[in-house]
């Protein structure tokens, strides 16, 4: 099961992109192949989700450069770096730009897949952590604007009596806003209410 998670390959080598996406199709991922780093940019969509199989040397723009352009493309696509030619300076520029792993030809079959089982659970993680960042960004919607404005007292530890003093209420009017608002967030008290606002 690999939701729309994609594996995208991007290796000038045409032997490598076939033997790569026959492996990955046998273990059922969703396979996009590229011969350069020119046209996987040419394609590339935000939105993308997966990992990238990225060969270092390739003619035209190096498979490093190609990692370093995603990231300033604000891409979180895990990059798992493949090369011929392994040396220690490009491992070491690779992780410093995020790498998740380095693997050399011929690849181990078992290493790559476990990269790219890695590289899936991070951006299921990461889904679920923006699935959670909408949820709490709906119910904050749903608050009037006083609920809010007491909301941001409370998480900043202020109390009932202050609060009171600022917005010109009554203490007594703050404890209602204060309960309406945790009863819509569903806390149930003001330390949930300090991890939700932090959500």
């Amino acid at each position: 099961m690999t939701d729309n998670l994609t594996v995208f390959i991007v290796d000038d080598d045409l032997s490598v992109r076939d033997a790569l996406s026959l492996l990955l199709a046998i273990h059922d991922y969703r396979v996009a192949a590229f011969a350069d780093a020119d046209s996987f940019l040419k394609a590339f969509k935000p939105a993308w989700r997966g990992c990238v199989l990225l060969d270092i040397r390739m003619p035209g723009m190096d498979g490093l450069t190609l990692q370093r352009k995603l990231l300033e493309l604000g891409s979180d696509l895990p990059v798992v770096v493949m090369t011929g030619h392994g040396d220690v300076d490009s491992a070491r520029t690779a992780f410093r730009a995020l790498a998740l792993d380095f693997l050399e030809k011929p690849l181990d079959e078992s290493r790559l897949l476990n990269a790219i089982g890695e590289a899936f659970a991070r951006q299921r993680k990461a889904a679920d952590a923006a699935l959670t960042r909408d949820q709490v960004q709906r119910l904050l919607d749903g608050l009037t604007p006083r609920e809010k404005e007491v909301m941001e007292r409370v998480v900043a530890g202020r109390h009932n009596r202050e609060i009171a003093a600022e917005l010109a209420i009554s203490p007594r009017t703050v404890e209602v806003h204060k309960a309406r608002m945790m009863d819509k967030l569903g806390v149930l008290s003001v330390a949930d209410l300090v991890r939700l606002s932090l959500s």
